[in-house]
Order: C-alpha cells, then sequence, then structure tokens
C-alpha cells in the first residue's frame, strides 16, 4: 500500500489547528492565529514520529498526551494551572466531540456489514484509504459548524431556562399567570413614575382579556385618535410609554397599571406595586417557553420570602 506521508501529515495538520480553533471558540478564548498554526504544527509532528525509530513509542498515550500539551500550550500559554487544564480538557472535548460526528456520519451513510465479521479487525491497515481521508477533509469542517451551532443553542436554552420566571397578574378582576423571560433587553419605562413595564403577549389570552384591551394591542393608534374607547375602570389604568425598540420607532405603547405583580422564581417570591404592563399582539417564543418578557428592575430588591 502506497502512503503519501505529506498528505496524511498536512490533513493531520489542518485538524489540529481546526480543533485548536474549536477550542478557542468554545472558550471564547482571543485568536491568535499565528499561534494557532504553530499549535497545529507541532500537533502533527506526532505522525513523523510514526515513520521513524520512534514509532513503537508515538501511539503511546502519554505520548498523545505530551503532544496535546504542547498544542494547548502553544495555542493560549499558560497564565495559570486552571486556564490551562481547561484549555487541554476542552481539546480533547472538541476531538470526541468531532470524531464521534464523523464516526457517526459515516456509518449512518455507508454501514459496512464486514463490522459484524471478526475479519473487519484484520482489514484495517494503517492510516486508512484516500476515500476515507477525503470523507474527514470534507466533513470535518462541516462537524465543526454543527456542533458549535449545537453547543450555542444549549447554552442559549440554559440561559433562558435560568432567566424564566412565573408572573402572576391581578387587574380589574382578571388574573393572569404567565410565564415570563427576564430580559436586560427590556429597558422601557415609564417617564413620569419611573415604573418599569412588562410586556405581555395576547397571543393565548384570547377569552381571559377584554376585547377592546385585545384590540388595542394589535393598533394603539385608533385609542390616540379617539376611534376607539376602554373601559373607564381601564381607562383609568392607562399610561404611555415611549418606546424606540418594539416594532415601531418612537411610538408610543399603552400601559396599564395593574392592581397586583407577583414574580415567582423557585422559593423566591417579589411584589412589583409600581410595574406596568403592555399587552402586545406577538408571540415572544417560538416554542411557548414564555408568554411575557419581564423588565429585571422588577427583581432589582429583595425577595418577599426566601424559603430554604
Amino acid at each position: 500500500m502506497v502512503l503519501y506521508l505529506d498528505v496524511i501529515w498536512l490533513l493531520n495538520f489542518l485538524i489540529d489547528s481546526i480543533l485548536l480553533v474549536m477550542t478557542a471558540v468554545f472558550l471564547k478564548r482571543h485568536l491568535i492565529w499565528w499561534r494557532i498554526i504553530l499549535g497545529g504544527f507541532f500537533g502533527s509532528l506526532i505522525v513523523l514520529f510514526s515513520f521513524t525509530s520512534y514509532a513503537h513509542i508515538s501511539g503511546h498515550p502519554l505520548m498523545k498526551l505530551f503532544f496535546s500539551m504542547i498544542m494547548v500550550f502553544t495555542a493560549f500559554g499558560f497564565k495559570r494551572f486552571r486556564f490551562y487544564a481547561g484549555n487541554l480538557l476542552m481539546l480533547y472535548f472538541s476531538t470526541f466531540l468531532t470524531g464521534g460526528i464523523l464516526i457517526g456520519v459515516h456509518y449512518f451513510l455507508r454501514f459496512d456489514n464486514s463490522l459484524q465479521s471478526s475479519m473487519f479487525l484484520a482489514s484495517v491497515k494503517g492510516f486508512g484509504d484516500p476515500i476515507s481521508w477525503v470523507f474527514v477533509m470534507f466533513a470535518l469542517p462541516a462537524s465543526w459548524y454543527f456542533a458549535r451551532n449545537r453547543i450555542n443553542s444549549i447554552e442559549t436554552v440554559k440561559i433562558q431556562y435560568d432567566e424564566l420566571v412565573e408572573v402572576e397578574i391581578e387587574i380589574d378582576g382578571l388574573k393572569l399567570q404567565l410565564k415570563g423571560l427576564v430580559d436586560s433587553g427590556n429597558q422601557l419605562y415609564d417617564p413620569l413614575s419611573k415604573s418599569p413595564v412588562m410586556l405581555i403577549s395576547t397571543e393565548k389570552l384570547e377569552g381571559r382579556v377584554p376585547d377592546d384591551i385585545l384590540h388595542l394591542s394589535e393598533d394603539n393608534d385608533r385609542f390616540m385618535s379617539g376611534d376607539h374607547s376602554l373601559p373607564p375602570q381601564w381607562e383609568e389604568r392607562v399610561r404611555f410609554v415611549p418606546a424606540q425598540s418594539i416594532g415601531k420607532k418612537n411610538q408610543l405603547l399603552i400601559a396599564y397599571k395593574p392592581d397586583s405583580i407577583r414574580i415567582r422564581k423557585g422559593k423566591d417570591v417579589w411584589r412589583c406595586p409600581k410595574g406596568l404592563i403592555v399587552f402586545q399582539r406577538i408571540a415572544f417564543s417560538a416554542d411557548d417557553s414564555f408568554n411575557c418578557i419581564v423588565h429585571p428592575k422588577m427583581l432589582s430588591s429583595s425577595p418577599l420570602q426566601n424559603v430554604s
């Protein structure tokens, strides 16, 4: 069998460099490209050892660990042990994650029945065939993209889950139990009272919220122009809140002063006596994991109760 050492080395160099980039991306490290490339180069040298008199130790786990440590040190340096160990462990995580994806895709697309035979092990030859290398060369970037996006989505879900709260609102005898997302991007205030504003989606509130309120959640201008009126008990609760980032710029949102707002997270409960609510005909969450956006100021005070 003909082995093209330069091709094998180049592919390993590219793979090692990509794994270092993945490590930096996952840990949000600052990328210094010449260090990444140099780290990939040192990591690929283990391939050359396989064709020397040291071939018998090049595949030893300790030797592989040694080269990995050099790669990480070259690419990211050594600030402190925890920083270095975190980089090293993430490099192995990236390696196993990517390798698992490649193996899974390979046998998903092409399953070899010879795996069922013990003779399969005898057919494994060294560094593989050209088809497997071509597969790795094209599939590795794709697996990197897939892994990166999956991890980002997991982080997003975790952040959202950590910031989800239970919201109870009472207004004019109406009681609403909602699932809220605490969003630091919500900076809506009543400019006069400095009351924080909570946004509530009316997508699932038909039949629970008065029709007059639902209609205004679609078009505030009808109330501004006098074409639409509210019941007196609701009209006296109206506040006007300027907004620039909710669908339109330089608009006025119709907010209401509820009787009470209670926010619960775990065993902690907050009351927000100064809070306002705005109804909007918008689905805030595609999977219905939350239906209102809570102003972070509403949770800035100490919780009312904290039962351990």
